[in-house]
């Protein structure tokens, strides 16, 4: 678990860490080594999901070998199919991070949204839903590593 005090904003006591796969975690289906260094160090304080609609088809073989819980939705439901696991497992407790459209009501519904822009863009409509907005994905881990970080940018 990770909690951070945030003053004049709120506590998050946060168990979970919800992720989109392509264009957050991975760009054109691959993950930067600088991506899976950070996700080990954070396995150790939160159970860590992809959710991706696996629009290269490399998800699961990217995501092999690391500390995490990987589901794809090959389907056009992955906006709903995203929410429902968050829901799951308890939004309150939930970090979620993604860059597109069909991440809007994960990050909506999260006690933590974080949105990212890299290389493949991010959804406009997918700001209006997150606490944060990083430049890279290295950035939005580094937040829940470095909560200090996160303090400052959200604390009233």
């Amino acid at each position: 678990m990770i909690k951070i005090e945030i003053p004049n904003y709120k506590t998050l006591e946060l168990e979970y860490l919800v992720l989109d796969y392509n264009g957050t975690i991975a760009l054109d289906g691959q993950i930067r080594k600088t991506v899976r260094e950070r996700l080990i160090k954070l396995a150790d304080h939160l159970e860590i999901h992809v959710l991706s609609a696996d629009t290269h088809g490399t998800a699961k073989q990217m995501c092999e070998g690391l500390p995490l819980n990987i589901q794809t939705f090959p389907t056009d439901g992955a906006l709903d199919e995203k929410l429902a696991v968050v829901e799951k497992l308890g939004a309150d407790q939930c970090a979620a991070v993604g860059n597109g459209r069909n991440d809007k009501l994960m990050c909506r519904a999260s006690a933590l949204a974080i949105a990212v822009l890299e290389e493949e863009g991010m959804c406009g409509r997918l700001l209006g839903e997150a606490d944060v907005c990083t430049k890279s994905i290295e950035d939005a881990l580094d937040l829940l590593l470095k909560p200090k970080r996160l303090i400052a940018t959200l604390r009233g």
